[in-house]
């Protein structure tokens, strides 16, 4: 298997690690690039099993660390960096997608084994909403997937008193239940939000998709609730929905995972894909 990992320079200040891996054959096969959640990471939990497991299968499987998730090149695993990740937001995430597509499409090494005129975007969770929003205005991309994927940014803001109190300071923060850091989160998100809603607006991107959607959720998702899945599909009666019985948001899977193979609710993503990319 080639597997290897290459850093790209970010839209903003920030360089973007991405790793690829294939099993060389002078075949062009075609291209999954992965996006990681919310307080997530390209190799959190058995993320790296599954690129394994779709290059095994024939694919060529990209994942990368978006450039202000918190991670660094010498630290890509965990939140090191709070400061980018305070100064994340989902315009830079959609910039940071559109670096890797071109890259992608350029990379000479690739060129003889990945077909860059089939490709597959993933996303999980939040993720979900960025493979969306990018599919509908790119046209290299041939499929798009959501995987506990969201439905709606704007419902993920602050409300009340607590919106009041990020406006006046200028920072609210979440605790990450795993790390116990306390992850800031500047006003600048919600206004970089706000000037550029339409574009954000999940529901516009779906109902515009004129490429195939996969949508696969678990139906016991208490982070992203299953009705979302159904707003996707709903929003675009030419998607495919699939629902894994008793998966939760990360269908079984944890961090770290020790095991050496992916859990069967994983398993079972990973099938549904494969046919899906046929």
């Amino acid at each position: 298997m080639i597997k290897n990992s290459v850093i790209i320079q970010g839209k903003h200040q920030k360089p973007i690690l991405i790793d690829y891996q294939y099993f060389p054959n002078e075949a062009q096969k075609p291209i999954i690039i992965f996006c990681h959640g919310y307080k997530g990471f390209k190799d959190w939990g058995a993320w790296n099993l599954m690129a394994n497991a779709f290059a095994e299968a024939g694919f060529c499987f990209i994942k990368f660390n978006f450039s202000h998730n918190g991670g660094t090149i010498k630290q890509p695993i965990d939140f090191p960096d709070l400061e980018a990740f305070g100064n994340n937001n989902y315009t830079k995430e959609l910039d940071d997608l559109e670096l890797v597509i071109n890259w992608v499409c350029d990379y000479e090494l690739l060129k003889s084994e990945a077909n860059i005129n089939n490709i597959t975007l993933l996303g999980h969770s939040r993720g979900g909403g960025i493979v969306l929003i990018k599919a509908e205005e790119d046209s290299r991309i041939k499929n798009v997937i959501s995987l506990a994927g969201v439905c709606n940014y704007k419902i993920r803001f602050p409300t009340g008193k607590a919106f009041e109190s990020w406006e006046k300071t200028g920072v609210y923060y979440v605790e990450n239940g795993r790390t116990k850091q306390q992850m800031p989160h500047y006003f600048q998100f919600f206004k970089d939000f706000v000037k550029n809603e339409e574009r954000l607006t999940i529901k516009r991107a779906v109902s515009n998709l004129k490429i195939p959607h996969l949508i696969i959720h678990g139906d016991a998702d208490t982070s992203v609730t299953f009705e979302e899945a159904k707003n996707l599909h709903q929003w675009n009666r030419k998607s495919n929905l699939e629902i894994i019985e008793g998966a939760n948001h990360v269908f079984g899977t944890s961090h770290p995972w020790k095991e050496n193979y992916l859990p069967t609710q994983l398993e079972k993503v990973l099938d549904l894909i494969k046919s899906f990319n046929k």
